[in-house]
């Protein structure tokens, strides 16, 4: 069985096919979740960064602003653990809720949605894991690998989202590694009072 991604075939059949119960379980266990822990630690910062007075900085007319940009990264993280917890995606339309109206709101949903999905998704069976999971009729994928999609969908939005803050007056967080504001900072915490 191949995968076949957008107009350019990308085959995985070779993988999908070899991939054994025990494998699928090493995947989980020892790579996406402690990478989900990680990443989720970073994508926290850069949204507790967002000043809760300024969500509705957009670089420009057409870009999402900040709050849409941070509800996108943490939906979609959602919608992905949701596909792998049930078998299958679910587009239904998700706003934001009216409770969501600022960074602090939208840490805590994000904080707690994320570990409530997290620790469904620790207790998938091998089996769960291997089901190949449909993505819009244009990839077929086994479950767990949707947690790597997760992972990248959301490093790339909260990149993004991290190049609006010093406009916007905020201070940068570290990422990977010391951000200039968080090095400033640090620096600042040594000098005698």
């Amino acid at each position: 069985m191949g995968v076949m991604l957008g107009p350019h075939a990308v085959r995985y059949s070779g993988l999908m096919e070899s991939l054994r119960p025990e494998q699928a379980h090493f995947l989980l266990h020892g790579v996406q979740l402690p990478a989900l822990k990680n990443e989720h630690a970073l994508t926290m910062r850069v949204i507790h960064a967002i000043p809760p007075d300024k969500g509705d900085y957009r670089p420009e007319p057409i870009a999402k602003s900040a709050l849409e940009l941070a509800w996108h990264i943490a939906s979609s993280e959602m919608r992905f653990m949701d596909a792998v917890e049930a078998g299958k995606f679910d587009f239904t339309p998700n706003p934001r809720p009216d409770t969501i109206k600022n960074s602090a709101d939208l840490a805590a949903w994000y904080s707690e949605t994320f570990n409530k999905h997290l620790d469904a998704v620790s207790k998938l069976s091998n089996d769960q894991l291997l089901k190949v999971v449909d993505f819009r009729g244009i990839i077929q994928l086994p479950a767990v690998f949707y947690l790597n999609f997760l992972l990248h969908h959301s490093v790339h939005h909260r990149g993004q989202l991290s190049t609006y803050l010093r406009p916007m007056g905020a201070k940068v967080p570290a990422i990977y590694g010391e951000s200039y504001d968080s090095a400033e900072a640090r620096k600042a915490s040594l000098q005698p009072a």
